[in-house]
């Protein structure tokens, strides 16, 4: 007996010097509710679109993460973090990695090397009247419409190295550079393969001092698209053109009410018809290459209601299509948050989105699969639910 608690009191010693050297942070969020939505299919085809049940992440995308760092002396400092996503009302465990990144922390900022967030998704996250949530217009929109600038996936940028500073005075920079690695062909070789092929760069800076935000963003996706080939085909080094967006956003706080709102553009300088290689993730109708351009603005106030806060939120999406005429969609929502504790919510949340016959098929992304939005047909999901942070 006397031999165990020794041994227990040597284990305890050890993982207590382990922790207090490294500073390993385990964290996560737990985020679930019941989801409606409901619209037409189409012209020509019976029946409603309905989604109905369970869903995951409505106002934060469920994770486990892990994060941590350690002391090397002279005010450097290494930091990790990894954290993964999760589907929490079925049998498939962690999904997919959010963020996997290691880097050096000093005085002068930090480099970071892995899957990291591009400066578009804090920027938008900044400055969204409805939280970034699955619910959020913007959110939304931006997504199905092929941008990078966004709350979701292809805003985390895979091979990547990144660059943050620290504050200065209330500004905030970012840079990072996502390396494509392109191995068609189960080759490097540069006959077929370019070192551009799908990488991709962005740039951002943050302004926050008081009850002032302001985000400025500039992303780009390099020889996104082979011109001279179907996508099945190798990549031609130099033939495919970048996909360039841009986006500014700021909030207000008046205390009373908190004001928000953003534009963000995107310019596609591929002029083919072919699908978007970047954007496996999209639905199979929606070809990206056939955008020339988007631009998308938002506007949204939140208010205290009681406990909780009320946000609500607009925005609209217009398409220059090349081969096509013109489109527009748009979308209005609102939430309201209740908070239980400083780590428990219940929420609430509506949104509506109307789309042309030229747009896409927007709809709450929250909805699983292509979700229930349809070319030339509104939509509208309701949600509620409870969210946990730990």
């Amino acid at each position: 007996m006397q031999k165990k608690l020794i041994a227990l009191a040597v284990a305890g010693m050890a993982s207590g010097f382990a922790a207090a050297q490294t500073n390993v942070t385990i964290y996560g969020v737990l985020d679930a509710g019941y989801l409606y939505s409901s619209g037409n299919p189409g012209p020509g085809i019976k029946g409603t679109n309905t989604f109905s049940g369970i869903a995951n992440g409505l106002t934060a995308g469920n994770r486990l993460g892990f994060k941590g760092e350690e002391a090397l002396g002279n005010g450097l400092k290494a930091v990790f973090t990894l954290e993964y996503g999760l589907e929490i009302d079925q049998n498939t465990g962690i999904a997919y990695a959010r963020q996997q990144f290691v880097g050096l922390a000093s005085n002068y900022g930090t480099v970071s090397l892995g899957r990291q967030y591009a400066p578009g998704f804090d920027a938008t996250a900044n400055n969204d009247a409805l939280d970034a949530t699955d619910l959020s217009i913007q959110s939304s929109l931006s997504y199905l419409a092929g941008n990078t600038i966004t709350l979701n996936g292809p805003a985390r940028f895979n091979n990547s190295i990144a660059y943050t500073s620290n504050n200065l005075s209330g500004f905030t920079l970012k840079g990072i550079y996502s390396f494509g690695e392109s191995n068609l062909g189960n080759t490097y070789n540069n006959d077929i393969n370019s070192l551009y092929y799908k990488s991709a760069f962005g740039l951002g800076v943050n302004y926050a001092n008081g009850p002032v935000n302001v985000d400025a963003v500039y992303q780009s996706q390099l020889a996104a698209i082979d011109e001279n080939a179907p996508p099945t085909a190798y990549k031609v080094p130099g033939t495919g053109k970048s996909i360039n967006e841009w986006y500014v956003g700021g909030s207000w706080d008046f205390k009373v009410v908190k004001a928000f709102a953003s534009y963000q553009a995107l310019y596609n300088n591929n002029n083919v018809a072919t699908a978007d290689v970047n954007r496996t993730d999209l639905p199979t109708n929606l070809v990206i290459s056939n955008i020339k351009s988007n631009n998308l603005w938002t506007v949204g106030l939140t208010a205290p209601i009681g406990r909780g806060t009320l946000g609500i939120g607009y925005g609209r999406l217009s398409l220059d299509n090349r081969n096509l005429k013109d489109g527009d969609s748009w979308g209005a929502g609102t939430m309201y948050t209740y908070p239980l504790s400083k780590r428990t919510a219940l929420y609430a949340a509506y949104s509506y989105f109307s789309n042309d016959n030229y747009s896409i098929p927007g709809g709450a992304i929250a909805v699983p699969g292509n979700g229930v939005g349809a070319l030339g047909e509104s939509n509208y999901a309701l949600g509620a639910g409870l969210r946990h942070s730990f």
